[in-house]
Parts: structure tokens; sequence; C-alpha cells
């Protein structure tokens, strides 16, 4: 059962789930509620305003429960915000395999991230129910975040496998589907049959990224606090920032050639920090918060570095 930490009370919770509701309802009913092609200037403003409220938010924190919870909170969400960048990478390839206009991505991640908050807070329900009864799955997250420190730092393909995908031929299999899109529609009648769009497709892809990606980046915050209400709302603050995140680097996320191994450094610390914790060994906060910052940064500059020197 999903245990509500007593600092923060049930109060907290329906604040913070209304408040997500109403910036959604925001979202799909006012600022987006026919479908366009998002500017440059207006993702960037979008990208920033998540990350100055995600960060008033820690400030809430700050003032209500003490600068250590305020500490995980925006640690949480630098994890899960680095870790999304990679998830970007992997939108912009299915996008471009289904040959998606833009103007109609913005409902497929919309509805994408209405899908991901749901299965984040049940991943996050189990996961802490887990790190609370069992302390030995410490060394499994550990162990699991080590070995996907690896798979990033050594894969040497860069592509995802559409083409023979098992779960777009399962879906073909046991649904209606049209291979014709119909603009930002999910489902659509044709010879008075109702048929999925290609749309529908790409849209359970973009659940199968998440959930995968949620798999690294869970544990991960785990790592770092097991407090239910920080780390949801560091989840779910990164997550909702991730749309307009998308739109902004989709067309230069491939110069960002040596964040894969910033982002390595991040979960093979993590990682470890884990199978430590579980030995009592701690780690402090305001650590782990510059090992992520650090890594980013160093892994940014250097990628912009040698961009500047190919052009």
């Amino acid at each position: 059962m999903f245990k509500v930490d007593k600092m923060f009370s049930v109060y907290f919770w329906v604040g913070f789930v209304a408040f997500v509701l109403v910036m959604l309802a925001i979202d799909l009913g006012v600022l987006n509620k026919k479908p366009k092609e998002p500017k440059f200037k207006e993702v960037f403003f979008l990208t920033i305003f998540w990350m100055i409220l995600a960060f008033l938010f820690g400030g809430l924190i700050y003032a209500y429960a003490g600068s250590q919870k305020a500490m995980e909170f925006i640690t949480g969400y630098l994890v899960e915000l680095s870790l999304s960048i990679d998830n970007v990478f992997v939108f912009v390839l299915l996008f471009n395999y289904f040959k998606v206009e833009i103007k109609y991505q913005h409902r497929v991640l919309f509805w994408g991230i209405v899908g991901a908050i749901v299965m984040r807070f049940l991943m996050i329900t189990g996961g802490i129910y887990l790190v609370q009864h069992f302390q030995w799955i410490f060394y499994i997250f550990g162990a699991f975040l080590i070995f996907s420190a690896y798979k990033i730092a050594f894969s040497k393909s860069e592509e995802v496998e559409i083409e023979d995908n098992k779960l777009i031929n399962f879906l073909k299999r046991y649904l209606r589907v049209t291979n014709k899109h119909h603009g930002d529609k999910f489902v659509v009648i044709e010879k008075g049959k109702r048929v999925f769009t290609p749309l529908f497709i790409l849209l359970i892809l973009v659940e199968k990224s998440d959930l995968i990606f949620a798999m690294d980046s869970i544990p991960a915050i785990l790592a770092i606090t097991q407090d239910s209400f920080i780390v949801f709302t560091s989840n779910i603050f990164a997550i909702l920032g991730l749309r307009s995140l998308y739109f902004l680097l989709a067309k230069v996320v491939h110069k960002f050639v040596y964040l894969k191994y910033g982002l390595s450094v991040i979960l093979a610390y993590i990682g470890t920090k884990m199978i430590l914790l579980v030995q009592g060994v701690h780690i402090p906060t305001s650590l782990s918060l510059g090992v992520i910052i650090l890594s980013i940064l160093v892994s940014v500059l250097l990628s912009l570095n040698k961009a500047k020197k190919i052009q």
C-alpha cells in the first residue's frame, strides 16, 4: 500500500495532484487546443518556465521541511531531467520513423506523459514498498544501474529497433490498424469499422519507451531519498517539462555525442551509492547533487566543443 510520509500530509498530495491536473488542462484546452507547429522561442520559454517552477517548488519544500528535503527534491529532479535527455533521442527516432508532422507530435507527447504519470505512480509505489520491506533490493537496484551505465557508455548502436518491433507486430495482428495518417486522430472510422491510426501505435511505443526509461530513473531517485512525496513530485516535474524539452532539443540532440558518458557516470555513481547504503555508508545528498551537475556540465561542454570543431 502507498505510504504517505508524515512530514507531507494528504493535503500536500491533493494540492500537488490538483496543480498537475490544472496545468495539463491549460496545456491541452488552452495553449494547444488546435494542432500547431511549436516555435523555438515558445518551447525555449516553456522549458525555462518548467525549470523555474520546479525550483520554486523546491523553495516551498525548503520553507516547510528544511534544506535536506529541498536538496533531495532538486537532486531527484535533476537526475530525472538529465536521464530524460536520452529519452528525447528515442522520441526523435520514433517520430521520424512514423513520419509524424511536428504539429501533431505534441498530442502524442501529451497523452504519453499522462500515461507516464500513472505508470510512475504505480512504479514508485512498488519501489518504495520494496526498499522499505526488503533492504537487500538495493543490491539488485544498484547492480542494475551499474549495468545500465555500462550499456549506455559502451553501446555502439544508436538506433532503435522499429522495423521488426514485436510490439508493433502484436498490435497489428490483434487490432485493426490503418497505415494512413489521419491528422491528430488515434482512432477513426473506415468503412463502418473502428480502426487505429499509426499515431496510436506511436503512442504505445512512446509509453513503452518511458517504461523502460523509468526502470533506470526510479531506482536512481530511490538511492537519493525514499520519501514518497519527494520522489513522486521530482519525477512529475521533470516529466511535465519533457514535452518542451523534446521540441527544444529534437534537432540538436545528436550533437551531444559525449552526453551518454555523463549519464553513464551518473548511473554508475548512484548504483554504487545504493550498494554502499546497505553497508551503512551514507553519501551526502550535496555530494550527489555535485556529481550530477558536474557530469552533465562536462559532457555537454565537451560535446559543444567537438561540434564547434567539426563546423
